[in-house]
């Protein structure tokens, strides 16, 4: 029997039953926008998207509605076999928290064909969150597209430093989340992104040397250099 498709009103009626004001005075003190926000817990959204499934329509309907919670939701339920540039470009500009940035890149972004070049496209905006977004992607397309190409990587690298001078939080430490997570790929990155993060510690921009020292002290643990080895020695048999 086909899932019958919860309505809009249905949906949006079963966030804010979960309303919980201390929850949004927490997630405040972590930098998350408070306005618009329910305080309604990352698990309980997960179980909702699951028992939802995927549905473009309901999904754009969650987005427009503002809250914030419906918006990450809306990643979750999103086909991205339907997602259009356009409609990648507009919910981007519409990013206010970080999280909410993080988590639509996460559920949604990183699966479009486009998501490398909204990377770069993005990492070039003078929009925060945009921005950030731009990075995010970099970072999570170093995770989990498993059999990307190095070259989709190194593309990156040139971004990483341009980026690396922006000294608004929420960018510089996307900017560093990205260089750290390419640097941990494979054996040949992890070359490529230390070079990188010398090169930015060196650097007179106090935002490009934090960037820089703070990935190279991850690169360089002993716990991350022997996972890169043992990556190197597989690819030897």
């Amino acid at each position: 029997m086909r899932r019958a498709r919860p309505s809009v009103r249905a949906v949006l009626g079963e966030l804010r039953a979960q309303r919980n004001p201390r929850n949004v005075e927490g997630m405040a003190r972590y930098g998350i926008n408070p306005r618009g926000t329910l305080g309604v817990p990352m698990p309980r959204l997960r179980t909702m998207g699951r028992s939802m499934g995927k549905d473009h329509s309901l999904a754009l309907a969650l987005w427009r509605s503002g809250i914030h919670e419906a918006r990450i939701l809306a990643s979750l339920v999103d086909d991205p076999a339907r997602v259009t540039n356009r409609q990648m470009d507009a919910w981007a500009g519409q990013f206010d928290s970080w999280d909410v940035c993080d988590q639509v890149c996460q559920n949604l972004f990183e699966d479009i064909p486009t998501a490398y070049d909204k990377a770069l496209q993005w990492s070039r905006s003078e929009k925060d969150f945009v921005k950030r977004a731009g990075f995010v992607l970099m970072a999570r397309l170093a995770v989990s597209d498993r059999f990307a190409p190095d070259s989709k990587f190194g593309a990156f690298l040139p971004a990483i430093v341009r980026g690396s001078v922006d000294d608004r939080t929420y960018v510089r430490k996307a900017v560093n989340w990205a260089l750290r997570q390419i640097g941990k790929r494979n054996p040949a990155l992890h070359v490529a992104a230390l070079r990188c993060s010398r090169e930015l510690a060196g650097r007179t921009s106090p935002s490009a040397r934090w960037i820089g020292r703070d990935a190279l002290r991850e690169l360089e643990l002993p716990s991350v250099r022997g996972r890169i080895e043992r990556k190197r020695r597989g690819t030897r048999r």
